[in-house]
Formats: structure tokens, C-alpha cells, sequence
């Protein structure tokens, strides 16, 4: 009888340590975002009475790195007749992001300068390891425009 018992009581200790290591790991999960889907999460781009949203389609380093960081504020400025560009505070993780060839109305990150890039003439621009697809917006070049000059919120808007 005391062996049985003895058993019993065993295999309650494994099921206990079984369960709290279970839940431990969970936890760790749920805090450092890797179980969260990030495809489709809305992220708009806000100055004064003009936004930009921008819908994520990629699950990679680099945005979930990015969605960290949010709420933030940016200055978004011109360049090169091509892109409006905005630097962030930090380069982001992309260590495992795929390369692009960017179109049109694509939120990029630049990996060497660490910018975000708003896409609306990528017209000769090919593929490139160094330049990540974050996700997709529906803006005209007028409302990139009234994003420059004034600071910029970037959050989660879903």
C-alpha cells in the first residue's frame, strides 16, 4: 500500500512540474508576440487631418520588429521622385526577412539606411535583398505629401 502510494504521489509531482513548465512556456509565447498573426494588422500613418494606412501582408522579422516599436513618431520626407522615405529610431531586425521587388502603393524597409519607404513610382526598380516588403497602402501621392513637413504617428490601428 505505501509503495502505491508512494507511486501516486510520484506521478502527481511529474504532472505539477509538467504542468507549470507547460504554462511557463506558454507564457513566454504570448509575451514575446511569436503566436500573434501580424498579417492584416492595420497600421496607419497620422499627421493632422491626413493618414495613410497601411495593411501588413508579411509575417517576417522585420515587421514584427517594427510592430514592437509602435507607437512612434517619424518625419516622412521626398526622395528621389520615387518614394517617401522616414527614418526610424533604430534598424530593425530583418535577419530572416525575404528581399523584394517593390510596386506601387508598397510600405518597404530599407535595410542599409534603416528607413521605411511609401512606394509610388518604382518604375526601373527591381529586386533586392535589401529592401523588405512590410505591407500594401491605398494612398494618392497628394496624401503621402501632407504626411511631410510635421510629425508623423505610426501606430497599430487594428
Amino acid at each position: 500500500m505505501l509503495k502505491i502510494r508512494g507511486m501516486l504521489i510520484a506521478l502527481a509531482l511529474v504532472l505539477f512540474v509538467t504542468q507549470v513548465w507547460v504554462k511557463g512556456a506558454l507564457s513566454d509565447t504570448l509575451s514575446n508576440g511569436a503566436d500573434k498573426i501580424v498579417t492584416g494588422v492595420i497600421i496607419r500613418f497620422a499627421a493632422g487631418t491626413t493618414f495613410v494606412d497601411v495593411k501588413v501582408d508579411q509575417d517576417n522579422a522585420a515587421v514584427r520588429d517594427f510592430l514592437s516599436m509602435l507607437p512612434l513618431k517619424v518625419k516622412v520626407e521626398e526622395f528621389a521622385g520615387r518614394e517617401k522615405i522616414a527614418y526610424l529610431a533604430r534598424k530593425l531586425r530583418a535577419e530572416t526577412s525575404p528581399g523584394s521587388d517593390p510596386e506601387d502603393g508598397d510600405l518597404i524597409y530599407y535595410i542599409p539606411w534603416g528607413n521605411l519607404g511609401f512606394y509610388y513610382n518604382t518604375a526601373g526598380i527591381g529586386y533586392s535583398d535589401q529592401t523588405i516588403h512590410m505591407g500594401i497602402y491605398k494612398a494618392s501621392r497628394d496624401d503621402l505629401q501632407r504626411l511631410e513637413g510635421q510629425p508623423v504617428t505610426v501606430d497599430v490601428l487594428r
